[in-house]
C-alpha cells in the first residue's frame, strides 16, 4: 500500500467505526447521495475515489467538476480523496475506475455502486433509447467496476460491496420499467456475490434509499425535505465497515429510517399429481404466507422442496 497522513480523529470518535487507511471507490459521488457517503467515510479515515462522470441526470453531457469539488471538501476537512472522472458504462471504464485507487492508494476495499441515471417513461412509451442507457448506468456500471475489484478483493481476502437499489424495482412504480429492472436486478447481483465471495471474506448488501437528490426532487414534493441524503450514509458506512457481518441482505433507508427488505418462500402446497385444477383448488395454500422461510441462498431453497417432498 501506500502510506498516507490520515486526520486524527476527534475525542468522540475513539469509539466510532473507523476505516484506518481502508480504500473506497464510490461512483457517482459528485453530489447526491454519494458525496454524501463520501465525505462520511472519508471523515472517519478511509481514502476515497470520488468517481463522478458529471453527466444530467438523463445521463448526457459532463462536468468534470463535480468529482474535484468534493475532493476538495474532504481535503479541506483534513480527509484524502481522488477524484475520477470515468464513466461506469464500459469495462475499460470500470478498470480506469480500479486503478485510479491503486495509483493513488495502491489497493481498493470497497466498492460502493451508486451511480444512476432516470429516463422515466410509462412501459408503452418506453423505447430502446430510454432502456438501455439506464440499465448499462445501473446495473451493467455496478457489474464493469465491481469485476475490475473483484481480483484485487479476492487477492487480499477482503472486501465490501454496497450496491444501490430501490423501492422501484423491490415493489413496483409507475413509469420506471427501466429502472426498477435495472435495479432488481442489483439484488440478484449482489445475493450472487454475497455466496461468492463468502470464502474471501468478501460481504456484499443492497440498499434501498429514498432520499432528496437531482434526481428525485421532482417525484417527491413535500417528503423531500424530510429525506435528505445525509440520512442514507449511516448504513452504507455500516456495510462498508470491517466489522459488518450481514452479506446478501437488503435494507430501506429514508428519513432516520432503516429497515431489512427480504424475500420469503412460504410453506406453499405439495402434490406429487400436481393439476392446473389442483393449484386453482388450493390456491390459499399456495399463497399461505404464514410460517414463511428466507432462503439465504439457492441451495436453502431447494432444502425447502427437499423437506416438502420426503
Amino acid at each position: 500500500g501506500v502510506a498516507v497522513d490520515r486526520p486524527v480523529p476527534c475525542p468522540a470518535m475513539t469509539d466510532a467505526l473507523g476505516f484506518d487507511g481502508k480504500v473506497a471507490i464510490i461512483t457517482g459521488s459528485g453530489g447526491g447521495l454519494g458525496r454524501e457517503h463520501a465525505l462520511m467515510m472519508a471523515a472517519r479515515g478511509a481514502l476515497v475515489v470520488v468517481n463522478d462522470l458529471g453527466g444530467a441526470v438523463d445521463g448526457t453531457g459532463s462536468d468534470k467538476g463535480a468529482a474535484a469539488r468534493v475532493v476538495d471538501e474532504i481535503r479541506a476537512a483534513g480527509g484524502e480523496a481522488v477524484p475520477d472522472t470515468n464513466s461506469v458504462s464500459s469495462a475499460a471504464c470500470g478498470q480506469a475506475i480500479v486503478q485510479t485507487a491503486l495509483d493513488a492508494f495502491g489497493r481498493v476495499d470497497i466498492v460502493v455502486n451508486n451511480a444512476g441515471i432516470l429516463r422515466d417513461k410509462s412501459f408503452h412509451n418506453m423505447t430502446p433509447d430510454l432502456w438501455a442507457p439506464v440499465v448499462d448506468v445501473h446495473l451493467n456500471g455496478a457489474y464493469f467496476v465491481t469485476n475490475a475489484a473483484w481480483p484485487h478483493m479476492r487477492e487480499q481476502n477482503y472486501g465490501r460491496v454496497i450496491s444501490t437499489a430501490s423501492g422501484a424495482g423491490i415493489f413496483g412504480n409507475f413509469g420506471q420499467a427501466n429502472y426498477g429492472a435495472a435495479k432488481m436486478a442489483l439484488v440478484g447481483f449482489t445475493r450472487v456475490l454475497a455466496v461468492e465471495g463468502a470464502a474471501k471474506n468478501i460481504k456484499a448488501n443492497v440498499i434501498a434509499p429514498v432520499a432528496k437528490t437531482r434526481m428525485t426532487e421532482d417525484l417527491l414534493g413535500p417528503l423531500g425535505d424530510q429525506v435528505e441524503p445525509r440520512y442514507v450514509s449511516p448504513i452504507v458506512t455500516y456495510l462498508a465497515h470491517e466489522s459488518c457481518e450481514p452479506t446478501g441482505r437488503v435494507f430501506s433507508v429514508a428519513g432516520g429510517r432503516v429497515a431489512e427488505i427480504f424475500i420469503g418462500e412460504g410453506p406453499g402446497y405439495t402434490d406429487t399429481e400436481l393439476s392446473p385444477e389442483s393449484i386453482a383448488a388450493n390456491w390459499d395454500a399456495v399463497t399461505n404466507q404464514d410460517g414463511y422461510e428466507v432462503p439465504s441462498q439457492m441451495a436453502d431453497e431447494i432444502g425447502m422442496y427437499l423437506k416438502h417432498l420426503s
